[in-house]
């Protein structure tokens, strides 16, 4: 087999074609570079937000209500990670307050527990951020948290909502009143 030199303009279409090609993988490798990696940073994945109050954690916390001047029902996750017992006092728009009472290094799942954290009033309306001062009463630690309103559309939220799902004749953001869910009374056909 016979190997013969390149001519300089072989060798420069070469060297053109190999600084195209290192050119082009930098530009497909170097995004990461540029552009920060979305998994090194926090965020709440989830409908609800998270915040940190002393030793406790809120997560995935959400206000299920019907209306802006409506009772809404907090739920979320609230950790303790102390030592002690602690009670966690959620204060919203207009005086609205509600406790939560969180066992030493463990946790309260607000929608599954039987003592609801129910406030007079969810302070905005259904979409809305509302701010809501979070208390922690060991070391009296309190921080602003703005936490989302949401209503019972989403079948996943329906069942939280305070005084029970609204009716199907009820438009999203409104709930029945009693007599518009009351049964009638059937009637005979002829």
């Amino acid at each position: 087999m016979r190997f013969t030199a390149m001519n300089r303009g072989q060798s420069g279409k070469m060297a053109m074609a190999a600084a195209a090609l290192s050119a082009g993988l930098l530009a497909l490798t170097g995004c990461g570079y540029v552009n920060a990696q979305q998994t090194s940073h926090q965020y709440a994945a989830s409908d609800g937000t998270r915040a940190e109050v002393g030793p406790v954690q809120l997560r995935n916390m959400l206000i299920v209500s019907a209306g802006e001047n409506q009772p809404g029902r907090v739920i979320g996750a609230v950790y303790n990670s102390s030592s002690k017992d602690v009670k966690v006092t959620l204060k919203g728009a207009e005086g609205a307050q509600t406790e939560v009472p969180v066992k030493q290094n463990s946790y309260t799942l607000l929608n599954e527990s039987a003592d609801e954290a129910i406030l007079s009033t969810s302070g905005g309306k259904p979409g809305s951020l509302v701010d809501v001062q979070v208390t922690e009463d060991g070391t009296n630690v309190n921080k602003t948290v703005k936490i989302p309103v949401v209503d019972g559309t989403l079948k996943e939220y329906a069942a939280y909502l305070p005084g029970g799902t609204p009716s199907q004749t009820a438009t999203p953001g409104e709930t029945a009143t009693p007599s518009d869910t009351a049964s009638a009374t059937p009637t005979e056909s002829h």
